[in-house]
């Protein structure tokens, strides 16, 4: 007797812990459940118009309705996309701050990291949004009708052809770093402060070279006001089908994609991210939802965190090491 008594306090502590094991086993579901309690917001970092801000006010009317809360965007522009991710790398771990990271985001980690929001980290990827192949276009006063002339134009001219970017450190500026050091050319960078503010002064002329959206210069494109020499991307895009890809044009080993995605602070449940990423690739797989990305040139996404997180070493795979080997720095 006197030895059940003294092994009641283990017998106790035990079955506690097992009570609290069993709490913990159904703490993930139960959170998915009552998720969300309140407003969902999704801080987009670029500003209201842009191509990222369009992609997310898509994707609001459908979610609103799959989460039961209304889902409202804010935008936070600046600081080549960091401004919005400090912002919800700060947020409550709860799944109702996202945001909408992009490309840039992953270049910030690799050339200007920040312990404060870097993806993977303080930041946990959902799913991509979407992905779109940048096209390469001139102003009509450059003397080349296709990327082998202009090629051969760069080569005699270096420093003297002048290439818009989005800023240092942008996708466009890499983007144009990689045209340089693959093809052996030296184009002149002129920084602008965002993705898509260069195209006044490119249609112009004050600057002869770009990388665009497709559907950002389809329309310039077709009524002859700039000329597109490549695709820098793996196919061709319906919406200027007649432009080949620069592996078609005569240089390969040229890709460059603007790519969106949803994030959540670190330590969000993961039965909060399968719920949200979930919800989301049922909205994007919409009709609707599909006409709109294919009439902009985009491909959609979709997929799991992990493939989503997979897609994103990748990418800073491949310009890890450009910045490497080009010895790109942007300060």
């Amino acid at each position: 007797m006197k030895k059940l008594q003294a092994l009641q306090p283990f017998v106790a502590f035990a079955c506690l812990g097992a009570a609290l094991c069993l709490l913990g086993f159904g703490a993930a579901p139960l959170q998915a459940q009552t998720f969300p309690t309140k407003p969902v917001r999704i801080v987009v970092p670029a500003g209201p118009g842009s191509a990222v801000d369009t992609v997310v006010r898509d994707l609001v009317p459908g979610l609103t309705e799959l989460l039961g809360q209304q889902v409202v965007v804010d935008n936070k522009p600046g600081a080549n996309s960091a401004i919005g991710a400090r912002e919800v790398a700060r947020a409550p771990a709860d799944g109702h701050t996202l945001l909408h990271g992009n490309v840039n985001n992953a270049l910030n980690d690799l050339l200007s990291p920040n312990p404060c929001c870097k993806l993977g980290e303080a930041l946990l990827p959902v799913t991509r949004m979407t992905a779109t192949p940048l096209v390469m276009v001139v102003h009509p006063s450059v003397p080349a009708n296709n990327l082998k002339e202009f090629l051969a134009l760069a080569k005699s001219q270096p420093d003297r052809i002048t290439q818009a970017s989005g800023g240092n450190g942008s996708i466009t500026h890499l983007l144009g770093e990689m045209m340089n050091y693959t093809a052996g050319i030296k184009l002149r960078d002129v920084p602008y402060k965002a993705i898509g503010a260069e195209l006044p002064d490119l249609l112009a002329g004050h600057v002869m070279v770009a990388y665009l959206a497709p559907v950002v210069v389809a329309q310039h494109i077709k009524l002859g006001k700039l000329r597109a020499l490549g695709m820098a991307g793996s196919k061709r895009v319906a919406i200027i089908s007649e432009v080949p890809t620069m592996a078609e044009a005569g240089l390969s080993g040229v890709e460059a994609s603007g790519w969106n995605g949803l994030f959540v602070p670190a330590g969000t449940p993961v039965s909060i991210i399968n719920r949200i990423q979930a919800d989301v690739a049922k909205v994007m797989q919409s009709p609707a939802y599909k006409a709109q990305a294919a009439s902009v040139g985009s491909e959609l996404g979709g997929e799991s965190p992990q493939e989503f997180a997979a897609f994103i070493r990748a990418e800073m795979a491949k310009w890890g090491r450009l910045i490497k080997d080009a010895n790109i720095k942007t300060e």
